[in-house]
């Protein structure tokens, strides 16, 4: 009947909470998780309020625990927890992690997990992949735990790793979160709208900061304008969020944020650094590429207005 999907995702959210569990209980018992931890410069206190696990460097932690029968290995790999390779073999997804679980909003649940490696193998980042309980464009890490703080958020900073959201709530008390694994979807801005009257994106200093930043920009461009201020914040080269404000302190990070540039300007800088201005080929390809910007701007006054700036 009808029901029967609910049902059916009921059991992954349980099997998400149990992995929880485990992962929590292994990072209690790890010396070289807890090492890395307090290197990266991330205290107790955020551990467990970010629920931060570590899944130990074996093959089948998950796979023995959950996997206590046909029917739940099934749901094991369902959920992304496990995988099967070409012969058939059954491991778990997440080996030798420090494990972040990412939670729905409201509601609170675990849909899925980040997890980190501890040295320097690839991928650096794994996520659990796409699930029936788990749509990436949706979510966004640390929007959860941001929602526990009382009152309206007058500003939510938007970064691109879930280190950077555990390290800026933890020096800065700042409301952040992080896009999962993807670029900045609308879905993700209507949804912060409902929260906040200022978002602020902000990327690391680098040339791959610096295409994110632009892709964000394209997603929020039908936001602009409105009640909504949408403010980009483009780090030091060499910087993202994390080591700022553990290098240069939450108060140099506040000072930053209160110069980002607002989407208009952001949006003019961006485009005169595209293109050469001082040639007629330069201008003809600035207009090409302003066009449809534009477009997605609202109707109206704001849209004038940053056309007349262009």
């Amino acid at each position: 009947g009808p029901a029967e999907p609910k049902e059916e995702n009921e059991e992954l959210y349980e099997l998400m909470r149990e992995a929880d569990q485990i992962y929590r209980a292994a990072l209690r018992t790890s010396e070289t998780a807890i090492a890395y931890l307090k290197k990266r410069g991330i205290d107790g206190r955020t551990a467990g309020r970010f629920g931060i696990g570590y899944a130990p460097d074996a093959w089948d932690t998950g796979l023995r625990a959950l996997g206590t029968s046909e029917a739940r290995t099934a749901k094991l790999l369902q959920a992304g927890l496990i995988v099967a390779n070409d012969t058939g073999r059954r491991y778990d997804r997440f080996r030798n992690r420090i494990m972040f679980p990412i939670r729905n909003s409201p509601r609170g649940q675990i849909i899925g997990f980040g997890g980190r490696v501890l040295d320097s193998g690839e991928p650096k980042y794994l996520n659990s992949p796409e699930t029936p309980i788990f749509r990436k464009g949706h979510e966004l890490y640390g929007l959860y735990e941001a929602r526990q703080n009382p009152g309206r958020p007058k500003e939510i900073v938007v970064v691109e790793g879930y280190v950077d959201v555990t390290s800026l709530v933890q020096h800065g008390g700042e409301y952040a979160v992080a896009t999962l694994g993807t670029a900045a979807t609308t879905e993700n801005v209507r949804r912060l709208t409902r929260l906040t009257d200022r978002i602020l994106f902000c990327f690391d200093g680098d040339r791959a900061g610096r295409a994110a930043a632009w892709r964000a920009l394209e997603t929020a461009l039908p936001y602009g304008g409105g009640t909504l201020e949408l403010k980009f914040l483009l780090l030091p080269e060499g910087d993202d969020p994390d080591s700022f404000v553990r290098s240069s302190g939450p108060d140099a990070f506040r000072a930053l944020a209160a110069k980002a540039a607002p989407l208009s300007d952001f949006l003019v800088n961006e485009l005169t650094a595209r293109v050469d201005l001082g040639t007629v080929d330069g201008r003809s390809r600035f207009q090409a590429i302003a066009k449809p910007l534009l477009k997605r701007l609202p109707e109206g006054s704001y849209r004038a207005a940053v056309m007349d700036a262009l």
